[in-house]
């Protein structure tokens, strides 16, 4: 007790305080609130604020500095010359919006499309479009959005891809161009639904031949029939000058008449 007392004894028997102490204090009060500036003040700034000189030739008047262009890296340039081939050499460009599948149905996807003459093309969004901007692809342009995919063929197979297309869900048909004309989703599936072109020029050629038939065959049939009356009236003639008698006209028909 004494040595507790005395604070003397045993280092271990003195009393611990903690080296880091917290001290709370209460918060000063604001004392400064903000106060409008003074009329007269306000005045003394305006009349002395900094107005830097017009420049005695208008901005607008210079010449435009040179823009230093950014040299593309030599696979964009590849990248473009693909697309660019790919609207030229095909007939038939279909543009899809792609979403993820696995890689084994794209496999098998390629398989059927390939096995009618159709490719699938991958092409990101920043190489198709400044190429379509600068073609006569231009109205294509509000198709590539989001992630697209492109199936081209040199041939018009409009109905066989829609076929195909028709078991993959994740591939959406937005819109064609066949034969440099611009087709929607419906307009391309009109477009399958027309007869082959070959059967078409045979249906048209028919057609166009049976008008001018009927024609000729109307205005021969007025000196077809005059043509049988004199040689009708001959016979007769002849007959009553030998004596012997006349066949029998052969009777005529409603058309003849």
């Amino acid at each position: 007790m004494a040595a507790l007392r005395g604070g003397g004894g045993a280092p271990w028997r003195r009393g611990w305080l903690p080296a880091l102490q917290l001290v709370r204090r209460s918060s000063k009060a604001v004392t400064r609130h903000w106060k409008a500036m003074h009329f007269q003040r306000q005045k003394l700034m305006a009349v002395t604020e900094y107005l830097p000189p017009r420049p005695a030739i208008p901005p607008c008047c210079l010449p435009r500095a040179e823009e230093t262009r950014q040299e593309d890296d030599g696979y964009a340039r590849l990248l473009r010359r693909q697309v660019e081939e790919a609207f030229r050499e095909n007939r038939m460009i279909a543009v899809c919006q792609y979403n993820s599948m696995p890689g084994e149905d794209v496999v098998m996807m390629r398989h059927y499309l390939r096995k009618h003459n159709i490719e699938v093309k991958f092409f990101l969004n920043e190489i198709v479009r400044p190429v379509l901007s600068q073609s006569k692809y231009k109205n294509l342009l509000p198709l590539f959005v989001g992630r697209n995919v492109l199936l081209v063929s040199r041939e018009t197979k409009a109905k066989e891809m829609l076929r195909v297309l028709k078991g993959v869900p994740q591939i959406n048909l937005l819109g064609a161009c066949i034969d440099d004309t611009i087709l929607s989703r419906k307009g391309v599936e009109n477009f399958a639904r027309l007869p082959p072109l070959e059967a078409a020029q045979g249906q048209t050629a028919g057609a166009l031949a049976l008008l001018p038939s009927q024609t000729s065959s109307l205005l021969q049939r007025s000196s077809a029939y005059l043509t049988a009356l004199l040689d009708r009236h001959i016979q007769h003639l002849q007959a009553a000058e030998t004596g012997s008698p006349a066949e029998p006209s052969p009777p005529q028909s409603s058309s003849d008449r």
